[in-house]
């Protein structure tokens, strides 16, 4: 047996090992969130101030102006992980018990590594309107939402027509379409400039047509790639108006008005000639994408191979083939391309101005704030961007995000940057340290496995 193959199934046995554990420690906690205190209980006396008599009046305060919910509650730095588990992980539609583990261990992330609150909910509804008026109906009790796991095209329905509606007054945000979005583009800009390459004149393939690449090539459009030196390729091939099965009016036809400005048409081997970058988030691999199409790229390619549990392509085949720089999804290869480096910072400065919405230049400063912090740290060709356990990274961020909230006047605070800086500090420290003190006094059990 070859040291290669010996490698590929180290790595498999190693992957597998997660969720082995995960059948043990889930049912060990019984979830991953609970609800606690977060102010003084000095004696019973002080429940007539938490509860009644005392609560009447900021329920009056509230009455006369509903804004002092976001003073008088925890409804400031509350965000709900809504779904309807129609395209959970790379699971699919499996329904919404089976991904409340999922959306639990995303309340566990944001708390974690933004000190944002987050509260899981499973619908059981696939009706991409009722969807819109649940969250519209939700609105009273969260400081934003952020949808998870939604099946396309649905997804990109739900988002815009909640970002649409004036009655909408609290964020809504897509992290599989935003989220990743930052995060690529964070790792994108470091690629690009240790290859020494222009934004500008980099040729990219979107491999996928999915929710997480149009809102990837969005984002790194706005930033400033070329839509028109890229092309997306779906299972069919190249999208491009030769494609009679694409219909006018369709997400994939903007796609193919947008980009492919050569009008490129051909298979998906066809796709990936000469091209500088590859960023691929499609299905799970191994081999889906062939290491001949790596070999086909322009010298010093790119490849981000994104999906998961096993990227599209083994780094080091990818690396064989001729990439020099290639990151995936996962923590144990470099170059790790993580939503989790994303949405917890972005919400964090979010909610401390209360911004009313996400948008793409939050995403991109957020993203620029990321690739700042590696580019301090030291870059090289297997670190392209900061990791979870860099608080650093999330608190630049956090601030970055909250300053151009205020610039672009959506934001119901106005702070000074010492301020922002105080708050996502204080909060991103804080929960991270009341976690580890909870274990070290043992009211959360350290499991022996």
């Amino acid at each position: 047996m070859s040291d290669k193959k010996m490698t590929t199934d180290e790595i498999l046995a190693k992957s597998q090992k997660p969720s082995k554990d995960a059948l043990e420690l889930h049912p060990f906690y019984k979830g991953k969130i609970q609800v606690t205190a977060k102010c003084a209980i000095r004696d019973f006396s002080d429940f007539s101030i938490w509860y009644t008599p005392g609560v009447a009046a900021p329920c009056r305060a509230i009455q006369k102006d509903p804004s002092l919910s976001f003073e008088h509650t925890n409804r400031a730095n509350t965000v709900c992980v809504i779904s309807d588990c129609t395209r959970v992980l790379g699971l699919g539609d499996i329904g919404a018990e089976a991904g409340m583990p999922v959306m639990e261990g995303k309340c566990l992330l944001f708390k974690y590594l933004g000190g944002v609150d987050a509260f899981p909910l499973c619908l059981d509804t696939k009706d991409p309107e009722e969807f819109i008026r649940i969250v519209k109906v939700l609105q009273p009790s969260f400081g934003g939402f952020n949808l998870e796991d939604i099946a396309k095209p649905k997804c990109f329905h739900i988002l815009d027509t909640l970002r649409a509606d004036p009655e909408v007054k609290v964020p809504v945000w897509h992290d599989d379409q935003q989220g990743t979005a930052a995060v690529t583009l964070a790792g994108a800009i470091n690629a690009v400039d240790i290859v020494n390459k222009k934004r500008e004149d980099v040729t990219i393939v979107f491999f996928g047509a999915g929710a997480a690449n149009v809102a990837i090539s969005r984002v790194m459009f706005h930033a400033g790639f070329d839509p028109k030196k890229s092309v997306f390729v779906d299972s069919k091939g190249i999208l491009s108006k030769a494609r009679k099965d694409i219909k006018q009016g369709t997400y994939k036809w903007d796609l193919i008005t947008s980009t492919n400005a050569d009008d490129i048409s051909g298979d998906i081997a066809e796709s990936f000639k000469d091209k500088d970058m590859a960023i691929c988030l499609s299905k799970s691999g191994p081999d889906v994408v062939k290491k001949e199409w790596i070999s086909s790229m322009a010298e010093d390619s790119i490849v981000f191979a994104c999906s998961n549990p096993i990227p599209e392509i083994y780094p080091w085949e990818a690396k064989e083939a001729g990439a020099r720089i290639v990151a995936t999804g996962r923590s144990d290869f470099p170059n790790q391309v993580n939503n989790s480096m994303g949405f917890p910072a972005i919400f964090r400065g979010t909610l401390d101005v209360r911004a009313k919405t996400i948008t793409d230049e939050m995403c991109i400063v957020a993203a620029e704030s990321l690739a700042k912090t590696a580019a301090l740290e030291g870059l090289d060709e297997e670190n392209i961007i900061p990791n979870m356990s860099n608080r650093i990274a999330f608190i630049n961020e956090a601030i970055a995000v909250a300053e151009k909230a205020i610039s672009q006047g959506v934001a119901r605070l106005k702070l000074s940057r010492d301020e922002i800086r105080h708050l996502a500090e204080m909060k991103i420290n804080n929960a991270q340290d009341q976690i580890k003190l909870l274990m070290r006094e043992g009211f959360i059990p350290i499991p022996k496995t």
